[in-house]
């Protein structure tokens, strides 16, 4: 359907949009949007990487289990430190 609209069609379609949003929301809109986008991008990799079956040999086991495990964050841009929000995960519990 895209590939049908002529120049002057997108035209009046951006013109549309222009009264109804407003120059001033628009930026916003866009940079809100694409920090969506990373974030859904960002957590999708996080699944496929927990879907992948653990290949480490036993002493990058050993070694990976020494470190501290460091908090994952959720990076909304480089410099935007108002939008990054740490992400909680499960913790074992243990009871005796």
């Amino acid at each position: 359907m895209m590939g049908n609209l002529k120049p002057l069609e997108i035209v009046l379609i951006i013109a549309v949009v222009l009264l109804l949003f407003g120059a001033k929301k628009l930026p916003d809109m866009a940079r809100s949007l694409g920090k969506s986008a990373r974030i859904l991008k960002s957590e999708a990799k996080a699944m496929k990487k927990d879907d992948e079956p653990a290949t480490t040999t036993d002493a990058a086991a050993d070694q990976a289990a020494q470190q501290p495990a460091a908090a994952r964050t959720i990076q909304a841009s480089p410099g935007d430190v108002t939008s990054s929000r740490p992400v909680s995960e499960a913790k074992p519990t243990t009871q005796s």
